[in-house]
């Protein structure tokens, strides 16, 4: 499995600890849509797209299943994050 595409939408919100949204594309065929990138206290990280449950707490939608898919997903999408903030940077 490859990721073939990374679309990151930068989020500009004041106080706010998410940065980004992304989109991931696998092997030009399986989309993964609504990744949150996070402003954590270690740095960024992602949070993969989940819903509310009934009792209040939150259950992802779709996620890695070993922590070298979630690494793969991770580096793949801060890169892109830090690509688009770095030009939005050489614009200002």
């Amino acid at each position: 499995m490859k990721i073939t595409s990374v679309n990151v939408r930068k989020i500009e919100k004041e106080g706010s600890r998410m940065k980004g949204i992304a989109s991931v594309l696998l092997d030009d065929s399986f989309a993964v849509h609504d990744i949150r990138i996070i402003e954590g206290d270690n740095g960024l990280f992602i949070a993969m797209p989940s819903k509310k449950t009934q009792t209040g707490g939150y259950r992802d939608i779709a996620h890695p299943i070993n922590p070298e898919v979630r690494a793969m997903f991770q580096d793949k999408i801060i890169e892109e994050y830090n690509k688009i903030k770095d030009e939005t940077n050489e614009e200002a």
